[in-house]
Formats: C-alpha cells, structure tokens, sequence
C-alpha cells in the first residue's frame, strides 16, 4: 500500500483487511508478504496444473500451482523462490531443480493491493502424490502442452473455471 493521509482499516479478519484509502476500498492479505504463481512443466512437456474448489466463487478451478508467501509462522520473511519451491511441492508432489522468477504484477489491480509473482520451475522430480495441506483438497493433472489448449477447453465445457493466470505464465515463460 501506498501512504497517504487519508488511510483506514473497514475490516480486519484472520487472512484479509479491507481498507479505505482515499475513497478507493479494497482488499488487503493479512500475514503474507506476497503470492507466488508457478508454471511448472516436466521434461516431457508436460504442464502441471491443480484443480480445487475454490469458496468465493463457488466452483471448481483449473490453475497454476500457486500459494502466500512468509505465511507460515517463524518464516515471515520467507524469500519468494523459497515460498515456490514449497508450494510447488505442497500441491504438485514435485520438486524443482531450477525455479526462475519471471515477472511481478497485481492479481486484480482495482480490488486488492496483493502482487503475484510468477515463477517458471523446471528440472522437475516427482517427489509425493501433493495434494495440498490439511486444508486444501487438490487434484494434480500432468498434461502434455501441445494439447493443453483442448484438455482445458474441455474442462470448461463440463462446467469448471479455468484460471487465466495459466495463459500468462505460459506467455511470460515463453511456452
């Protein structure tokens, strides 16, 4: 957030604020530093994508690995790579030789202050099933790239939400 004189806290819960800052209310993470998205794709081609329900919109989404940074009491200055790395291999099962940063930017610009920064992994080595934390249930799904375009067509078709966060790591990581 940026100073200002005219800040106020509307609400405060156990993971968001939200604040008012000039007339402008938006929402604001409460203990983290920041999210971390990752394209992460194996070396046969294959994309790595989890499926979960997700409560604010009510539905089941297809995205990219992804997850808070220094969320985790004793690592609130957790390094971004280190929070990918970890989120990776919570929801995927996999881990990553080679984790590179790829760009930095706003998740919704005009509702939250949160920045996301995107990471491409590689040099993948299926570690454990994943499957998220003991709050999450997340389904992991290895599809090849060339026909990323179809598989996820055809998730939409039967009634899911597809991120287009995978669209633009996929575009960031030049793939």
């Amino acid at each position: 957030m940026t100073d200002s004189v005219d800040n106020k806290t509307l609400h405060r819960g156990r993971f968001l604020s939200l604040v008012s800052q000039n007339g402008w209310e938006f929402a604001t993470r409460v203990g983290s530093t920041g999210v971390v998205a990752i394209i992460a794709c194996t070396d046969n081609d294959e994309v790595l994508l989890v499926e979960q329900f997700r409560p604010p919109v009510g539905e089941t989404v297809i995205e990219i690995p992804a997850g808070l940074a220094g969320d985790i009491a004793g690592s609130e200055s957790e390094a971004f790579a280190e929070a990918a790395h970890r989120e990776l291999l919570e929801e995927t099962g996999y881990s990553a030789a080679t984790m590179r940063e790829l760009q930095r930017g706003p998740s919704s610009a005009g509702l939250t202050d949160e920045l996301i920064t995107f990471f491409e992994a590689t040099d993948l080595t299926r570690v454990n099933e994943g499957g998220g934390d003991e709050s999450e249930s997340i389904t992991v799904h290895k599809i090849p790239r060339p026909e990323l375009r179809v598989w996820l067509n055809q998730q939409a078709a039967s009634g899911k939400l597809i991120d287009p966060k995978i669209a633009a790591a996929l575009w960031m990581a030049g793939k």
